[in-house]
C-alpha cells in the first residue's frame, strides 16, 4: 500500500510530530505533503528518508491548491490519502475525491470552542461537516473527541478512535541525563523543577504554572514550546520577579542549544498541564513515561483510561470559569514536600503503545480501500 499524508503545515506541534513518529511505524510506503510551512518536522521527516513536498498554499482561499493537490495524488498512483489537521482535511477531502482516491482524516484537535487553538465559528463547523462526507472514515485521537465529533452531527459508524502513539523507550528516565541537562539549563542539581510543553498559547495556561511556581521560593520552572504567548509570559515573569528561576526554552530539539523532549522532562521532578481544554494531552503522557508525577486540569488521555492512573494529580474542571491557580500551587508544595522520586510508568500507557496505535490505524485504513458496495455505491 502506498499512503500520501495531507497536513496543513510542519512547523513543531503535537499533530506534526505525532504524524512522523507514526510514518516510522505504519507498516506502509508513505509520503508527505504540507500545505504551508515546511519547518522542522519537515526537516526531520527527510531525515528519516520521507518524501515530503511542499504544495505553496499561499492562503486559506488560495482554491488553486485543490486541483495541484489532485495533480499529485494522481501522478503519485496512491492506494490512500490521510489528512491531518483542519485546512488540510477541508482541501485533502476535495482532492482526493477529484483524484478518485480513498481518504481518511485525523481530527487532532478539536475543543468545546476551539479547533487548533482558533475559535470555532459556525463557518468553521458547516465547512467540515460538509467536506467529511467526502471522507472514507475520521479518526478521533480521543473518546473525547469522538463524542464532540458525535455532537456535531458526524455519525457514529463514521467515527474510528484511533488515540495518539507514544514510544514508551524513548522517554525512560536516565539520571545522568538529568545532571546533564540541568547542567546545561543552568539549574542546581537540588532544584524542585516544575515543567511544560506545548504551544505557547492561551488556551495551555501556562501562567497559571508560572503565578504557582512564583509562589513557592527555590522552585523552578521550565517551559518548552513557542507561540504567540512567550513574549506575555516572560513579561509576567518579571513582573512576578522570578525571571531567575525560569527557563523559557523555545522549541525542543529544534537548535544547538535547545533539548529534546526526553532530556527535557528528564530534567523535572513534576509535570504541569494546566490547559483549559485538550483533545489528547500527549506531553501528559510523556511525561508519565518518564516516571514524572503530572498535575493536570483537562486531560482526555489520562481521563478516558478506565483505569486510575498513579502519579496523575486532577486540579479544576479545566474550563475558562475556574482559575486552578491555588489548587496547583497546594498540589506543587505538596510534591516538594514529600521529596523528589522517580515513579515506575503507570501500566495503563501500554494503551498509548505507537505500534498499538499504527495497527489500530492500519484496520482503519482496510475499511477506508475496501471495495465499494452497489448499496454504498447508490447512497455515498
Amino acid at each position: 500500500m502506498r499512503a500520501l499524508h495531507v497536513i496543513t503545515g510542519l512547523g513543531v506541534g503535537g499533530a506534526e510530530q505525532q504524524l512522523r513518529l507514526l510514518v516510522r511505524h505504519l507498516p506502509v510506503r508513505c509520503d508527505v505533503v504540507t500545505l504551508t510551512n515546511p519547518g522542522a518536522v519537515a526537516e526531520g521527516l527527510r531525515a528519516d528518508g520521507v518524501r515530503v513536498l511542499h504544495l505553496g498554499m499561499r492562503s486559506n482561499r488560495d482554491l488553486a491548491a485543490v486541483p495541484r493537490l489532485a495533480r499529485l495524488i494522481r501522478r503519485g498512483s496512491y492506494d490512500l490519502v490521510h489528512t491531518h489537521l483542519y485546512r488540510a482535511c477541508v482541501y485533502g477531502r476535495i482532492a482526493a475525491r477529484l483524484a478518485g482516491t480513498p481518504v481518511v482524516s485525523t481530527e487532532h484537535s478539536l475543543g468545546h470552542a476551539e479547533i487548533e487553538g482558533r475559535p470555532l465559528t459556525r463557518g468553521t463547523q458547516e465547512l467540515y461537516l460538509r467536506t467529511e462526507r467526502l471522507g472514507a472514515a475520521t479518526v478521533a485521537v480521543s473518546e473525547t473527541v469522538a463524542g464532540r465529533l458525535r455532537a456535531w452531527g458526524v455519525p457514529a459508524a463514521r467515527i474510528h478512535t484511533v488515540p495518539n502513539g507514544v514510544d514508551m523507550a524513548a522517554f525512560r528516565f536516565d539520571a545522568g541525563g538529568r545532571r546533564a541537562t540541568r547542567a546545561r539549563l543552568g539549574i542546581p542539581e537540588d532544584a524542585f523543577v516544575a515543567g511544560g510543553v506545548g504551544r505557547l498559547v492561551p488556551g495551555k495556561r501556562f501562567d497559571v504554572a508560572l503565578r504557582a511556581v512564583a509562589a513557592l521560593p527555590d522552585a523552578w520552572l521550565v517551559l518548552a514550546g513557542d507561540g504567540p504567548e512567550a513574549g506575555p509570559l516572560r513579561a509576567l515573569a518579571a513582573r512576578l520577579g522570578v525571571t531567575a528561576r525560569v527557563r523559557f526554552l523555545g522549541e525542543c530539539g529544534t537548535g544547538a542549544t535547545a533539548p529534546g523532549v526526553p532530556a527535557v522532562l528528564g530534567a523535572m521532578d513534576t509535570f504541569v498541564s494546566a490547559s483549559r481544554e485538550e483533545s489528547f494531552g500527549l506531553a501528559a503522557v510523556e511525561a508519565l513515561a518518564s516516571g514524572l508525577p503530572v498535575v493536570h486540569a483537562a486531560c482526555p488521555a489520562i481521563e478516558d483510561l478506565a483505569a486510575r492512573v498513579p502519579g496523575a494529580i486532577r486540579i479544576g474542571s479545566g474550563s475558562a470559569a475556574g482559575d486552578p491557580t491555588d489548587e496547583l500551587t497546594a498540589a506543587l508544595r505538596r510534591l516538594r514536600a514529600g521529596g523528589t522520586r522517580r515513579l515506575p510508568p503507570p501500566s495503563a500507557l501500554d494503551h498509548y503503545d505507537i505500534r498499538l496505535s499504527s495497527r489500530r490505524l492500519m484496520d482503519v485504513y482496510a475499511h477506508a480501500t475496501a471495495p465499494v458496495t452497489p448499496t454504498e455505491r447508490a447512497h455515498p
